[in-house]
């Protein structure tokens, strides 16, 4: 017999379950935090904006922002603040990203996003561009990190076993991989002068010489490294339970490390490109979030885009607070604050469990 499904006296359709009062308290929970820590992370931003080396009103700031008209002030505000607070942004949220997504992929809560060599990836390109091929705008280093980092990434993955490639496996690999890469870094540093001077600011980890330019060149990989960690976020959830739970539940190992590694490259590869090396905000920034929203990777990755601008901005304003008129750069300040604050983390009994 025929059924109508559109009459009223056809079978109805099955209602799905309403979720758990529990469980839509804790969403909500989450919600609230991440509107709490997207206000924090705008407070930080206009604070970059408006603090420096120079004492601007905030009169004159918005004024630079919004009526820019050339004066002193003005230059200072949009040319140099601007855009040093967008790629910090960008940066941040990427690092963080790369962070959660490397921890999540490898299962180890101390991964941070060099394990898998994609920054002394990227580092070699950029010395071996400048010693060897000439490279002295910041902009081409861009375009030489990025390079290294997918030629890391692949070769890592590959070393790894590809298709069978384990999370003990790629992490190995990358170690190995990175000591390699970091001695042919040194090797080319040590007998070239000039690769020498142009790298030792850049390894630091800087937001010093930003600009608009470099800002238009990272964003895109940010952009597309961010939607495809976010893509991965419920394969990741299962891969936590380990391989075999994960294939249980239907999750496509081989494709979810692929992608991950690839957003971990372009983030990764963008962020380093454009600052250098900049260390603890992807190690230490997720071990807070897990704190907060468990172990979740549909929560985690958001948090991580808004909570490692936060320190990473914070982190610059604070160096050039302490030294004016001059100013400590961004990758000192994180390590120097990031190392005690993550061994007070991991000393907690609620982190050491997550």
């Amino acid at each position: 017999m025929l059924v109508d499904h559109d009459s009223p006296s056809g079978p109805a359709a099955p209602a799905a379950p309403p979720p758990s009062g529990s469980t839509a308290r804790t969403n909500a929970a989450r919600s609230a935090g991440l509107l709490a820590a997207a206000g924090l992370l705008l407070a930080v931003t206009v604070a970059s904006i408006a603090v420096g080396a120079k004492d601007i009103p905030l009169d004159q700031v918005w004024h630079g922002l919004f009526h820019y008209a050339g004066t002193d002030d003005d230059v200072v505000i949009r040319r140099l603040r601007l855009p040093r607070t967008l790629l910090g942004l960008l940066v941040g949220a990427a690092l963080g990203v790369a962070g959660a997504a490397m921890q999540a992929l490898t299962r180890n809560p101390l991964a941070d996003p060099g394990l898998l060599g994609v920054n002394a990836g990227a580092a070699a390109a950029v010395v071996t561009g400048i010693s060897f091929f000439g490279v002295s705008s910041p902009g081409a280093y861009v375009w030489w990190a990025l390079a290294g980092a997918a030629v890391v990434s692949v070769l890592v993955y590959a070393i790894g076993g590809s298709r069978s490639a384990t999370p003990v496996r790629l992490a190995l690999a990358g170690t190995a991989v990175t000591a390699l890469l970091q001695g042919w870094s040194s090797a080319v540093q040590l007998t070239d002068s000039v690769a020498l001077d142009r790298m030792r600011f850049w390894q630091v980890g800087s937001l010093a010489s930003a600009d608009m330019a470099t800002v238009r060149r990272i964003a895109p990989f940010v952009l597309a490294g961010a939607l495809l960690a976010l893509a991965t976020a419920r394969p990741l959830n299962a891969i936590a339970l380990g391989d075999d739970t994960a294939r249980g539940l239907g999750a496509r190992l081989t494709s979810t490390r692929v992608l991950v590694m690839a957003a971990i490259t372009l983030l990764c590869g963008a962020a380093t490109a454009a600052c250098g090396p900049i260390v603890f905000i992807g190690l230490m920034v997720p071990h807070v979030v897990r704190g907060i929203t468990g172990p979740d990777m549909r929560w985690i990755l958001p948090y991580a885009a808004v909570l490692s601008p936060v320190l990473l901005l914070g982190s610059d304003v604070l160096g050039r607070l302490l030294t004016r008129p001059a100013e400590l750069q961004v990758g000192i300040v994180t390590a120097v604050v990031g190392g005690p604050v993550f061994i007070a983390l991991v000393r907690r009994r609620k982190m050491a469990e997550l």
